[in-house]
């Protein structure tokens, strides 16, 4: 019995070591450390090893990693300095100061992160932030999350924004976007991301391969990098059918056949692989790819009575096209994970005909001139009978990224429109429809200027505060 035991123990010993070691982290004392290196089974490897020199963070390793970082508690850090050390190894320096390491710490050395950053070793100083325990799903969600807000245990939804060119605005670098990750994820938040090549320029100009590839190759990283793990889904452009979301090229304003080009590589041989889809499943086979949300009620491609309804018609059977193209050439997996909606609200319109303006998202507000499409919230309808009339899009789960009560035709801001209830109709609407999975407001914010404090739940301006009332309520049913 004894010599079964023994053989045992030789076989299982690594996962009982690693089980001991992550079963002590929580017994640490104050000054305490553990550092889990990343990479294949076997032995336990010696490096990296993480040390506090004062208020420095060194961290020596075999290998004289390039493009080198360290995050802690989710914020990155760049190395101040590094050398080479006796026996092969080279040390990097960080600056750490003493109150993160008395409040706890977090730590992680990642390398590569040109490409993406691979974790490499984290490390606990102190007792680092308790993640919040996963909460009960809810449909609600915001743009831009307060990290002050208090989420009532929910798990509800953020969408975080990216560009692949943000120019001198750090704020939207893949570093930044890593930082309010991990925060959001910590507080048990379920995170969709936005990515947009330029400032004013939601997707590469239509036409530019050099600009497509750059993209393409920005999508990769994110999904390659191991700080965004935590990703529930990227969303690949928003309101490109507009023009003030081509302002880099108006005379190349992206289309629906160059939308699909970039997305899954409609239009070129089936063989090529220079699409988002494709780069993002091969860096990451997990993550999601959701098609961005074409803008309702905007005629700047498209002389029809609906341009906006015409243009994610055209765009979805190019997707579909695309798709079965690759799937005929035995390539699968080419259609989108799903779908990101814009359904703003129209509490003043017409057609509610003396209905409380609440009511709104619960009615039809088919206007004649469009020829019977939605004016209001329930065009997420039309979004819906469009996705739904294709074989490889038919079904697939649809996300309201942007919802509030600003159309863009009629230009008056949440803050001067908003009217009590509106947010409860809206959420029992899409509560009652199961292919739709989030009801998104833009945005809570701040985002560090006064642009949209007349959308902002934070901000509370004007109607808003009402709005922010509701919005916190519905957290607590």
């Amino acid at each position: 019995m004894f010599d079964h035991i023994r053989r045992s123990l030789r076989r299982h010993w690594p996962l009982l070591l690693a089980a001991a070691v992550l079963a002590g982290y929580w017994l640490l004392p104050i000054s305490g450390q553990v550092v889990v290196t990343m990479g294949p089974g076997g032995q336990t490897p010696a490096y990296p090893q993480m040390r506090c020199d004062g208020e420095a963070l060194l961290v020596t390793d075999t290998v004289p990693w390039a493009y080198v970082l360290v995050t802690v508690n989710g914020e990155a850090s760049q190395p101040e300095k590094w050398w080479q050390g006796p026996g092969g190894t080279w040390t990097w320096q960080w600056p750490l100061p003493r109150e993160a390491v008395a409040a706890g710490a977090d730590i992680s050395f990642y390398h590569d992160c040109h490409t993406g950053c691979i974790e490499r070793g984290r490390a606990a100083l102190s007792r680092p932030p308790t993640p919040e325990p996963a909460g009960l799903p809810t449909k609600l969600g915001v743009a831009f999350a307060n990290p002050e807000r208090d989420w009532h245990g929910r798990a509800a939804w953020d969408v975080e924004l990216t560009y692949c060119r943000p120019g001198d605005q750090a704020y939207w670098s893949v570093d930044s976007l890593a930082a309010r990750v991990y925060q959001a994820t910590a507080r048990g938040l379920r995170v969709l991301v936005r990515v947009a090549y330029a400032p004013g320029q939601s997707l590469p100009p239509m036409g530019d391969y050099g600009a497509l590839s750059e993209y393409v190759g920005y999508m990769q990283r994110l999904a390659r990098d191991e700080r965004l793990r935590g990703v529930y889904g990227y969303i690949v452009g928003s309101g490109y059918n507009a023009l003030d979301a081509n302002t880099l090229a108006p005379g190349q304003a992206v289309g629906p056949a160059w939308y699909a080009r970039l997305f899954n590589g409609y239009g070129e041989a089936p063989a090529r692989t220079d699409n988002v889809v494709q780069a993002v499943r091969r860096a990451n086979p997990q993550a999601r790819v959701l098609v961005g949300p074409v803008r309702p009620w905007v005629a700047d491609q498209g002389e029809g009575a609906a341009p906006w309804l015409d243009y994610m018609q055209c765009l979805v059977a190019a997707l579909d096209e695309g798709a079965r193209a690759k799937a005929a050439a035995g390539i699968a997996l080419a259609a989108p994970d799903g779908f990101a909606l814009q359904a703003p609200g129209r509490p003043e319109a017409p057609e509610l005909a003396g209905r409380p303006a609440a009511e709104e998202p619960a009615t039809d507000l088919k206007r004649a001139a469009w020829q019977g499409a939605q004016a209001g919230f329930r065009v997420y309808r039309d979004w819906l009978a469009i996705i739904n009339a294709y074989p490889t899009t038919r079904g697939l789960p649809a996300y309201i990224t942007s919802t509030n009560t600003y159309a863009p035709d009629d230009g008056a801001p949440p803050a001067q429109n908003y009217r009590r209830g509106w947010l409860s109709a809206a959420l029992a609407e899409v509560e009652a429809e199961p292919q739709v999975q989030a009801l998104v407001w833009f945005l809570d914010g701040p985002l560090g200027d006064t642009q949209w404090d007349a959308f902002s739940l934070s901000r509370r301006l004007g109607h808003v505060a009402e709005a922010a009332d509701e919005f916190d309520a519905l957290l607590q049913r």
